[in-house]
């Protein structure tokens, strides 16, 4: 406890080295004085409280509310001092509003606590005295051995050991941590991966050396050092080796593996994002109208105390016969006694502030939400899928939505990729009945039979076809002699791949002659025109997002050392000094055009020593403990130079349904679309133009390919005079990703300015940290416009998080987008009808109710204010303590409540084919402060015709006098 409170104050840094040692089964030095390393166990905490301090923290949170607090000090005050009303009529709404809200948390953090539960007493099983025993997941320690098997998710992050396959492979899913639904190969190493038993590993005697824990999923950076009979191995540890928490064996009987982060220390947990509270345009509006009328309240407060002692002055009404003073009173301080009025006054009138209007509003919201779950036209039949609300708070924030910021792939498009073209040696290919046709080539052949292949058209589909991270089902993979091959072609094989363009690809070479086979050990079988050749895989240049390729090198039948590379264009070409490298970049200008996802494909031959200096660089680059990222770079461009370009690949993915529908209904509705993509500049550009995120007519401006700020700023400057020159042409903008870190770095303000004056932004070669950047850039300028995200990928979860809105795809990138959102739909085509109905309904209900709440309480306690005029501020409460206490709670609550519920001031369909309705309600027009002024001056107007509209109805009464007393009766006029 001592440790945890010094590490909180900062005194004691949870890891003093950057890096950690751990002994493989806890098999500590027996020499020595060594003081083994702490590490935190491996119980997940996603609750929020404790049964100890649920009742004080969630007070403290609730109380930092202004309303709560400001009923606390009042019910405080009725306590302490003598006044009009009972201290119930504060104290049991505040404590109604209390009660409701810490059940509401309460239940909900309940809930946290039980799943965390059922995670930290999973039953896993550990490698302990020389035999497999049962355990609960959160009594693994670092170092243990952890069994998994097949389908079971990893409880701990663990190195790799081995697996029940001969060369220590293992194939998982990481759909939970990074949306990536794909099967991903991680290998151990060669020493460790030949102990397949328990008996074995138990004697196994090593030591890892790691970084300490860090978010960073793709990153690992280690080294195991394995002691033997004569010799100490050592062989480098990378992200290859690492099973991440979270993630899922698939494809694999079992695994063993020892762990090394645990508990809040795995990169899962390290990446929970709390996601920093998002706040309505109507919360903020609700507390700067609780701050006027405080205003308002502290005002009656003072001139009623003002004009009691005014009216007191004159001694007649100082001290009335039916109120004399006692001795205490007239010996009192005059200051004590103006201060005790004045908190009289105050509690007297404290029910112009409308305690129940949170709690109200908050069950407005949860109740309300339900109704987009409800929607059978936010439902998609072909999944299965319902709209999901994660949050209930932004509910009204749809119907203010000024900006749409959305990914490409999987959201505007289908995320099904189809092979179209190919260029190979210059020359452009389509495949026409299975087979790999010429441009302008005309193939009568009959279906399936294999016509013979070129050396280059061989050495392409190759390429394609082991450079890859393809798997495929662990029922096929018996070798490619196997079942599913007759007279030389391929019956359809399941596959799973990285991505749906690697799959895409790898079957349609498999469809046109050359197919691959799957793995076995470290060999990857393909056969081509029906002979089976096996590769050996040498080394995989592992694949980082930001180098955008990925290279193999692999030993063909022959004994020849190759070198397979594929990526972008823009990382591919300029690596090339041979091959049609002028026709491919044509052609993959063109395949662009037609708004095809394109890959560059090439190869180098290795002589033997060129080979061996290979493996010699990457050997050092690996096993380097620091800077180990920056030398792997440095040798993977030593590798990837001097390549052969064979050619190109063009893949297409199609648009969703009515996505140009809905694009053209935001644009119609003042709503201005963002595109925010990772694609080249030229497939961006067309699918934008396909679905009508650009007009044919727009002037499409460029802002791209910039290195420097001297030419950013020089072309940003000239685009703001263009189109202050055609100011009334509509303009499109597009700027890539390199360009945009030059112009957010010294010229954000003349780089807004363009945008702002562009009808649609389309931003390609984006890394997800960009996306976020603009979606901030665009929140926090001057306008504070309401901005709203979508994306399916886990790439798109920071510009999901980011937004004033985060909307998550049901696609097929896993469900992490889903997860980290506000809201999730199924097809981009729904958000029309989140926005314009949904949207309208709820920012219509909540404002009626707030302006209601403020309204009907300026005109309950009005009343209260002019009846001390006529009591001479005798401090008389004109209303009973229980209808005190029940106006808020009940009376008027209930009623507000149902009517914010079910309004529909238009019909549903008149709003969705109407899209330019949805600008009446921009900018939080219902809770402007015009407005509110409109509704508070009506409140006072209905009070004041309450108040005297009752007082002219009593007439003349003659029994009352104005100093109080009653008249008495004429005893002739009195009948019995």
């Amino acid at each position: 406890m001592l440790r945890w409170v010094r590490q909180q104050l900062g005194f004691d840094p949870p890891h003093q080295s950057d890096t950690r040692t751990i002994y493989i089964a806890n098999r500590f030095p027996q020499h020595g004085h060594y003081v083994p390393q702490k590490f935190v166990d491996n119980r997940i905490v996603s609750s929020k409280y404790t049964v100890w301090n649920f009742v004080p923290k969630n007070l403290f949170e609730q109380f930092r509310r202004v309303a709560n607090f400001y009923f606390l000090i009042i019910f405080l005050v009725q306590l302490m001092i003598d006044t009009p009303t009972s201290p119930i009529t504060s104290g049991l709404p505040l404590f109604f509003v209390i009660t409701v809200t810490a059940i509401k948390q309460g239940y909900e953090d309940w809930l946290r606590h039980k799943a965390d539960n059922e995670v930290n007493g999973a039953p896993v099983y550990v490698v302990r005295s020389g035999g497999l025993v049962k355990t609960r997941s959160k009594n693994i320690r670092v170092g243990d051995i952890v069994r998994v098997a097949k389908d079971e998710t990893f409880p701990v992050d663990l190195v790799l050991l081995s697996s029940d396959r001969g060369d220590g492979s293992c194939h998982v899913t990481t759909a939970s941590l990074d949306g990536e639904t794909n099967l991903k190969t991680h290998v151990a190493v060669p020493e460790t991966a030949v102990l397949q038993s328990v008996a074995n590993l138990d004697k196994l005697v090593a030591v890892i050396e790691c970084q300490q824990p860090e978010a960073d999923l793709y990153r690992f950076v280690g080294r195991i050092t394995i002691s033997q009979q004569t010799e100490e191995i050592v062989r480098p540890l990378g992200p290859e080796s690492l099973l991440l928490r979270g993630a899922r064996l698939k494809n694999t009987k079992e695994i063993f593996g020892v762990a090394v982060y645990t508990g809040m220390e795995t990169k899962m947990a390290l990446n929970y994002k709390s996601k920093s509270q998002k706040r309505s345009a109507v919360e903020k509006s609700m507390n700067s109208f609780l701050i006027i009328y405080l205003i308002i309240l502290l005002f009656e407060a003072i001139l009623s105390t003002i004009l009691k002692y005014a009216w007191q002055a004159e001694e007649k009404w100082d001290e009335p016969w039916y109120n004399e003073k006692t001795e205490h009173e007239r010996n009192s301080s005059k200051i004590l006694r103006f201060i005790s009025d004045f908190l009289a006054f105050l509690v007297l009138y404290n029910f112009i502030i409308p305690i129940s209007l949170y709690v109200t509003v908050e069950m407005q919201k949860f109740l309300g939400s339900f109704f987009i779950g409800w929607d059978l036209d936010l439902y998609h039949e072909e999944t299965n899928q319902r709209a999901q609300v994660n949050t209930s708070d932004l509910n009204e924030e749809l119907g203010q939505v000024e900006y749409v910021f959305t990914d490409k792939t999987g959201t505007l498009t289908e995320n099904e990729m189809q092979f179209r073209e190919c260029s190979i040696n210059g020359i452009k290919y389509q495949e026409v009945n299975g087979k790999l046709t010429p441009e302008g080539f005309s193939e009568d052949s009959p279906d399936g039979n294999i016509h013979s292949l070129m050396k280059e058209e061989e050495l392409f589909l190759k390429a394609v076809c082991l450079c890859h991270t393809v798997q495929i089902n662990a029922d096929q993979t018996d070798g490619a002699d196997g079942p599913w091959y007759a007279d030389g072609i391929a019956s359809p094989l399941e596959y799973y791949a990285s991505s749906p363009d690697e799959k895409a690809l790898v079957e349609a070479a498999s469809r046109v002659g050359v197919v691959f086979a799957g793995t076995t050990g470290d060999s990857m079988e393909v056969k081509s025109l029906g002979k089976p050749e096996r590769y050996k895989l040498l080394h995989v240049l592992e694949f980082d997002p930001n180098r955008r390729r990925m290279s193999v090198i692999v030993e063909s039948p022959s004994g020849e050392k190759l070198l397979f590379t594929k990526g972008a264009e823009s990382s591919i070409l300029p690596r090339s000094k041979s091959g049609e490298i002028d026709k491919t970049r044509i052609h993959v200008d063109e395949f662009a055009l037609k708004g095809l996802r394109t890959l560059c494909v090439a190869y180098r031959r290795f002589t033997p020593e060129e080979y061996q200096e290979i493996g010699k660089r990457l050997h050092e680059a690996r096993t380097a403990l620091q800077q180990r990222e920056e030398r792997l770079a440095d040798v993977f461009n030593f590798i990837e130079r001097d390549l052969e370009l064979l050619g190109a690949t063009g893949v297409e993915d199609k648009l969703q349904d009515k996505v140009q529908e809905t694009i053209e209904a935001l644009r119609l509705a003042g709503i201005k679309v963002w595109v925010l993509t990772g694609d080249k500049h030229e497939t961006a550009v067309s699918v934008s133009l396909s679905c009508g995120h650009f007009h044919r007519t727009m002037n499409i401006l460029e802002l791209v390919q910039h290195k420097s700020d001297s030419t950013c700023a020089e072309q940003l400057r000239q685009l703001a005079k263009r189109i202050k020159e055609d100011h009334v042409i509509q303009h499109g903008l597009v700027v890539d990703g390199t360009s945009l870190s030059l112009a957010l770095r010294e010229h954000e303000k003349l780089f807004m300015e363009v945008c702002k004056n562009c009808s649609a932004v389309l931003c390609c070669r984006m890394a997800p940290l960009q996306k976020a950047k603009v979606v901030r850039l665009l929140k926090t300028s001057p306008e504070k416009p309401i901005t709203l995200a979508i994306g399916d990928g886990a790439n798109d979860v920071s510009m999901i998080q980011e937004a004033h809105v985060g909307i998550g795809i049901m696609g097929k990138e896993g469900r992490q987008a889903v997860r980290n959102s506000d809201y999730a739909i199924a097809r981009f085509k729904f958000l029309s009808k989140l926005l314009f109905v949904h949207g309208h309904f709820y920012y219509i209900r909540i404002a009626t109710l707030v302006q209601y709440f403020f309204y009907k309480n300026v005109c309950f306690i009005t009343p209260q204010f002019l009846y001390q005029f006529f009591c001479l501020f005798s401090q008389q409460t004109l209303y009973d303590s229980v209808y005190l206490t029940l106006y808020n709670i009940c009376f008027t609550s209930l009623p507000v409540l149902i009517y914010s519920l079910f309004e529909q001031h238009v019909h549903p369909h008149v709003l969705q084919s109407k899209p330019v309705l949805y600008r009446d309600i921009s900018k939080n027009a219902q809770l402007g402060f015009k407005p509110f002024l409109y509704w508070t001056i009506l409140g006072f107007f209905h009070a004041f015709v309450f108040f005297y509209g009752s007082y002219l109805l009593m007439g003349e009464d003659t029994s009352l006098l104005g100093n109080g007393q009653i008249l008495k009766p004429n005893r002739q006029m009195v009948r019995v």
